[in-house]
Parts: C-alpha cells; structure tokens; sequence
C-alpha cells in the first residue's frame, strides 16, 4: 500500500486566477493579485526586513519547482526562483464562486461547490434583526454588539469591554460566508460560545452561510485582549462525498490536522489533532511516524492567512514562509517508500494588496515522492483524483489524475 499527504498551505496564492476580474476587495477586483510572486519581489527588493531580512528563502518548496509553478500561473517576476525543478509542479484553478475556505477545500477534496453563498452586506448593520434577536435568545445575555464587518482583532479590541462588562456576545462577518461570534472565556465561558455557534449553525446554514466560527479571546481593559487557540468553525457540510469520505469508506484511516476536521464537519475522518501552526507540524510529524500504510492524512496550516495576510504584513507572511519551508526536512525525514507529499493552497491572500480580504488566485501544487513531474495546469478537482489514484481508492468526483 501506499500513504498520501495533502498539505493545504492556507492563502498562498500564485496568482494568475482567469476570473479574477469578478472578485473584489471594496471596489478593486482582484485582477493581478499573486501572494508569492509579490513576496518574492517585496523582499528581493529589501522592503520585508522586519524579522527576516533578503530574499525569500524556501529552498524546499523551491527545489519542489515552485518558481517554475508561478511562471505556469503568470508572467509576474520571481527574482531567485530560476532552480531546476526535482519535484511534482504545477498550478491549480478553482472554478467554485467563492475565495474562501470552505469552497477551496471542497474542492481540492473532489466537490466543488454547486450553489452562491450567501454573504451578509459591508453595512451597518450587516445582520437581519431575526438574526440578531434569535442570537440573543440563545445566548441567553438579552442583546448583542458590533453587527457589523470587521477584523477579529479589531472587534475585540473595539468592543471587548463592553462584551466583559454586559456579558453581550460580538457578532461580527467579513467578506467571507461567515458569521463570527466572539466572546471572552471566562466571562462569558467557552462552553458557552461553543453552544451558541452550534445552536445558531443549523439557521444560517438553510440561507447557505458557509460557517459559523467561534472566536475566544481572553485578557482584562486593563492588558488588552487576545484570541486563544480554542476557535471551532461550524462548517456547512460537503454536499457530496468528499475525498476524505472516499478513504474512509474504502477502510482507511484518514487523519485531519488542523482546521480540516471543522471544514469537514468531521465527516470522513477518523483522527484529529489541532493547534496553533507550530503544534500542527509537531502533529504532522507525528501522524508521518504513526500512520498506516494506505493512510490519507489531510493538513491545513492556517497562520499564513490569518496572522499575516488578512493583516497586509509582508514581513509576517515571509517569515512564516520560511519557517515552514525549514520545517518540510522533518517531513522528508519521515518520509516512507511509497508516500506522496502534495503542497497546496485553498485561495489567495495577497498581503501587498488593498483591503483585507482574500484574493483570487490560481495555486501552486508542489509534491514529493514521484519524483521530477511537470503537471502543468491542473483543476482543484483533479488533486483529489490523484490522490485518490494514489491510494488505490475509488474517486466519486469530476476531476482526472495528474499522477
């Protein structure tokens, strides 16, 4: 038998989406948006200095054939990146109408998503009273604050005395599918948000909100606030069987590392582990020593996105790049005759763009394990089908083997 690895590299984007024309930030569609290629050029040019300093150095991602899957995306330069590529490279394109979580990894699991999200309006406010009212009901605190969109750390830092000091959950969205809920941990209590995200879920899911994500946070006026590690996302479900179901049901143990499990709705998963990016590769490497032959372990390492990219930090953004490039030789370490390693991306998240929000890309596909292998273009789609042909199990979906 044989293993296989899909590591979703959250917002790491490469550009050159064909429709990027129609998605925005505000009033700017997101047409040139390329996360990596503009890192790239921001710190060759000495402009991401703060924490790192040079040019952008991943050489495990690049020796994959990552600057010749950014040329394969788009005509934007890659000062550096000119290596002979010794891995599998290429790019892959979503075709589902969304640049968001849920819609990216759907698809790169075989299901792209067959209906238009629902998205609630950048006004004030941006919920419906019905929404708002059955939110207090639940929560049984008598009112809410913020409706409106925000940053998650800007809404706690705006509404997070008033939240200790009433006890009203903050409702806030973004440019996402989403309703975000946050609370502080022990004054309101996490159990307590939990229950209401969880409560709330099924509602906003009829009008095809994609999630309904729990934000913790704790700290005092005093100290300031802070998220914790505790977020749950309530995640619509898949609405076919996903590539997770397909390993699964064909008796294999799949693991979700990360947020996946909460993508997922757990479906199709027999092992979770969870935890910040630096305890996810802990995770990671553990799974590679633990897992079976025949395993399908599914990874999502999300602080690329929401640490660095949402926030428009270059310098962050590079410096986790080249912190987890340093961390793939614990994997390559661990790696068994007959493992496929992919690395991947669900969107784009473009820190040297406008706005704050996610942008609409093409993403690379970078892998190990079947040595030196061109794949060109590719759909989302068709990662799942490889991986699928991979493992010897059946694919339920729409896209073709690469492998």
């Amino acid at each position: 038998m044989t293993r296989a690895f899909l590591i979703v590299m959250d917002s790491v984007g490469a550009g050159g989406a064909p429709d990027a024309d129609t998605f925005f930030n505000g009033d700017v569609p997101d047409t040139g948006a390329n996360t990596l290629a503009h890192i790239i050029q921001e710190c060759s040019a000495g402009r991401a200095e703060e924490g790192r300093s040079g040019p952008l150095n991943i050489p495990h991602l690049e020796a994959m054939g990552l600057g010749a899957a950014l040329r394969i995306a788009s005509s934007d330069a890659v000062p550096g990146f000119a290596g002979v590529p010794q891995g599998l490279f290429g790019v892959a394109t979503e075709v589902s109408r969304g640049k968001d979580t849920p819609s990216g990894h759907w698809e790169l699991a075989g299901v792209p998503v067959p209906w238009d999200w629902h998205y609630f309006p950048d006004a004030k406010p941006s919920f419906p009273a019905e929404i708002m009212e059955l939110t207090a009901k639940l929560s049984g605190a008598g009112g809410t604050l913020c409706n409106g969109h925000s940053s998650g750390i800007e809404v706690i830092n705006t509404f997070g005395a008033e939240h200790v000091k009433t006890g009203w959950p903050i409702i806030y969205t973004s440019a996402d599918s989403v309703m975000q809920i946050a609370a502080h941990e022990e004054h309101f209590g996490l159990e307590r948000l939990l229950k209401l995200c969880k409560d709330l879920a099924p509602v906003l899911h009829e009008m095809k909100l994609g999630r309904v994500i729990a934000r913790p946070f704790v700290g005092s006026v005093k100290d300031g606030f802070t998220r914790t590690q505790n977020r749950h996302d309530y995640a619509i479900a898949a609405p076919s069987p996903t590539l997770l179901d397909w390993a699964y049901d064909a008796g294999r143990k799949t693991y979700a590392v990360g947020k996946i499990g909460d993508i997922f709705s757990m479906r199709g998963v027999s092992d979770l582990r969870k935890g910040s990016d630096a305890v996810l590769f802990d995770h990671l490497c553990d799974v590679m020593d633990e897992a079976p032959d025949g395993a399908f372990v599914f990874a999502n390492f999300v602080e690329f996105d929401s640490l660095f990219g949402h926030r428009r930090d270059v310098s962050g953004y590079a410096r986790h790049l080249e912190w987890f490039d340093a961390q793939i030789a614990r994997l390559l370490a661990r790696m068994k005759a007959g493992d496929l390693i992919l690395f991947t991306a669900d969107h784009g998240n473009d820190p040297t763009w406008v706005g704050t929000d996610h942008t609409r890309e093409r993403v690379p596909v970078l892998g190990t394990g079947v040595g030196a292998k061109p794949i060109g273009n590719v759909n989302f789609v068709d990662v799942a089908a490889s991986i699928a042909k991979h493992l010897g199990v059946p694919s339920q979906g729409p896209g073709r083997s690469f492998l």
